[in-house]
């Protein structure tokens, strides 16, 4: 498996600790511990999983050592931890990293919008997905599905309601409007350019795992 630029043996402690947290195995890619700690070391989600898995079948014998070091040791493992978050400077990223060029594409999507604090992309795409399986008629806030997403991001449905009619702007199926002036238009056509012009299914699957962040 190819090395990330941003990867250091170091954090495999790290990952050890979130795969012992119970339940204890791999977590879900994008369970909110998961994109949490690719947020702090600026690692996408699916190379921590992946590592999680080679964590998981002590694939080298420097991760058999980890393991007969701190597999049964939870307290000394949190202290070895708390030692390298100190030592790396966690929490100064701008410093840490000084020098070092960051990919945040992954990062800004779990980030609030300029335009609307209350709102991320991937808010925005669990609304696509919904949006693609109802009906103009259905997109109201007294939709049972649209009410169970509310409560699942914690957005209002009149909120979510808001930005179909914003994607139904985006839809060349629909749209009949030259224009529209709205503070999420450009945030919603960014993620119907990635999402509502290709095939659901990825839409889908990535809705699905999405889910595992907002619970």
């Amino acid at each position: 498996m190819a090395k990330h630029r941003l990867w250091r043996d170091e954090y495999w402690l790290l990952l050890m600790q979130l795969y012992l947290r119970k339940p204890v195995g791999v977590k879900p890619l994008y369970s909110r511990p998961l994109v949490d700690l690719s947020l702090e070391l600026h690692i996408h989600p699916q190379f921590l999983y992946n590592q999680m898995f080679r964590l998981r079948q002590l694939e080298t014998p420097k991760i058999e050592q980890l393991w007969q070091t701190y597999g049964k040791s939870p307290r000394k493992l949190s202290q070895e931890v708390a030692l390298l978050r100190k030592m790396n400077g966690f929490g100064q990223a701008s410093e840490f990293y000084e020098g070092v060029e960051v990919n945040e594409s992954f990062e800004k999507d779990f980030k609030p919008l300029d335009e609307d604090a209350q709102i991320t992309p991937v808010m925005l795409i669990m609304i696509l997905d919904l949006y693609f399986r109802l009906t103009p008629i259905t997109m109201v806030p007294e939709t049972p599905e649209i009410v169970q997403l509310g409560k699942l991001i914690k957005l209002q449905p009149d909120r979510i309601c808001d930005v179909m009619d914003v994607f139904r702007f985006c839809d060349p199926y629909l749209n009949r409007d030259d224009l529209m002036i709205h503070p999420l238009v450009v945030p919603c056509k960014q993620i119907w350019s990635r999402y509502g012009n290709g095939n659901p299914e990825n839409l889908s699957a990535t809705a699905a795992q999405l889910k595992e962040y907002f619970r």
